[in-house]
């Protein structure tokens, strides 16, 4: 046991220095960059895009530090500035698919998976869902009421402050990610010795199977469902690669992720701005659900007259 143990720590270590390689320096970079002309630019751009959206230009705020900060930063800048409840819907909405895409993106590229793809499915949710929102209800006119209210610390002024601020934040990361990979690298590697993982997998066939993939993709969907896609990468690149996850599942694994990833964090942070989390899960997951069987039946279409084509 203790040599189990022992490994498995190895193997959370291995992929905490390969995850932190990137976590720290984006999250730096980001933090860094927070302050300055570019980052108000950036937002000074997005703004008259969010009419479209039935949104006042203040959320474009949220919309970009969500998106490139992470979700945290985004809840704190929509607590300060006043939004109909029909507003915090779609923004939540399409926060909830397309946040820290910089970050999230980065780290799973790591197992093999397209960058581009990703970006273009999670923008894609976002967009598709705040217009559909914003067309089709008519209510939600009135003041949101947020279910508390937190205070930001002051900014802080002057280079120096920011550099501090920014290496702390991106420390900050580095130990939540050792804090969650270590620990759940030897829980997998006690349960992978001990072939627990067989019977996890017989458990979720049913499940993968419906959603067009083989029971081995189930430790990669379980993972990036749970621990979301920076903090459960290492898992799944470690799965995909012992498990022999064909680059297929991995593919249609990741479609569902990236629609509906680290379900009870990304949902419950909502729960400040006083709107009701449930719709948030709902529609994530049967956006993840019916978009992953989609491709998968599509892929299947494909694949079979390229098959009959090639062994003729």
């Amino acid at each position: 046991m203790v040599g189990t143990l022992q490994r498995g720590v190895i193997a959370g270590l291995k992929t905490s220095w390969a995850l932190g390689k990137i976590i720290f320096p984006v999250t730096l970079v980001l933090a860094l960059l927070q302050p300055t002309p570019l980052f108000s630019w950036l937002i000074d751009l997005v703004t008259p895009l969010m009419k479209w959206f039935g949104l006042s230009g203040d959320a474009a705020v949220p919309l970009v530090l969500g998106n490139l900060l992470g979700l945290y930063a985004a809840i704190g800048a929509m607590l300060t500035i006043e939004f109909t409840v029909k507003e915090v819907l779609i923004l939540a909405i399409m926060l909830s698919f397309s946040h820290n895409l910089i970050v999230e993106s980065s780290v799973a590229s790591r197992t093999g998976m397209s960058v581009w793809l990703m970006l273009a499915v999670r923008i894609g949710l976002a967009v598709v869902s705040g217009l559909l929102i914003a067309h089709l209800w008519d209510g939600g006119h009135e003041a949101a009421q947020y279910g508390f209210i937190t205070h930001e610390a002051a900014p802080p002024v002057g280079w120096g402050a920011i550099a501090l601020a920014a290496l702390k934040k991106a420390a900050t990361g580095i130990v939540q990610l050792v804090a969650i990979v270590i620990p759940l690298m030897t829980i997998i590697q006690v349960l992978k010795e001990r072939h627990w993982i067989e019977t996890f997998s017989r458990w979720m066939a049913p499940v993968t199977k419906m959603l067009g993939m083989s029971a081995n993709t189930s430790l990669t969907l379980a993972a990036g469902f749970v621990f979301g896609l920076a903090y459960g990468a290492g898992v799944m690149i470690q799965a995909a690669k012992e498990d022999g996850v064909s680059k297929r599942d991995l593919t249609l694994a990741f479609i569902f992720l990236v629609s509906c990833h680290a379900v009870v964090e990304d949902t419950l942070i909502f729960v400040p701005l006083g709107i009701s989390v449930w719709p948030l899960l709902v529609i994530r997951l049967v956006t993840a659900v019916l978009l992953t069987m989609a491709v998968a039946f599509l892929w299947r279409r494909f694949e079979h007259p390229m098959r009959k084509e090639a062994a003729s």
